[in-house]
């Protein structure tokens, strides 16, 4: 079996989850909700973006079609997903990284050129794929950012 964009991007997607669970505990679990500036983003802030649009992506890419409600339904669920246990949100994103990257697998080849609209503009299910992997890589090292800032990074 050949090695496709599809294989690539589901492989770094699963792989980016583990990483980024393993930046969100390596903070101390009091310093979680904490950010260093009041505009700025807490790890949980970020970790529960991460769970919420892994599963966003997946049903983008199935559907073909942006999700009514926009951005006001996904700070609501970002934010409900803020409240959950740890262990909720940690199954939160490892069930939607699951989705998507048995989405993201299946999607033939055929299909990578397609372009769907977005509320900024067109992409390509090519670019949509690569979107978890993206989105959780850029949060790891935000999240690591802090631990860095917070002395608990190595």
């Amino acid at each position: 079996m050949p090695y496709t964009l599809q294989n690539f991007l589901a492989t770094s997607a699963t792989k980016s989850a583990a990483e980024l669970v393993a930046a969100y505990l390596r903070l101390p679990e009091d310093r979680r909700t904490w950010s260093p500036e009041d505009n700025s983003r807490s790890a949980l802030d970020q970790f529960a973006e991460c769970a919420i649009l892994n599963g966003y992506t997946a049903k983008l890419i199935q559907t073909h079609v942006w999700p009514s409600g926009g951005f006001d339904n996904f700070l609501r669920e970002k934010a409900e997903a803020s409240a959950l246990s740890w262990e909720e949100l940690s199954a939160l994103l490892e069930e939607n990284t699951r989705l998507a990257v048995e989405i993201i697998s299946a999607l033939p080849d055929e299909e990578l050129e397609v372009e769907i609209d977005l509320p900024w503009g067109k992409s390509s299910l090519a670019e949509i794929l690569a979107y978890p992997y993206w989105n959780m890589t850029y949060h790891q090292g935000q999240i690591n950012y802090i631990a860095s800032m917070l002395g608990c990074l190595g």
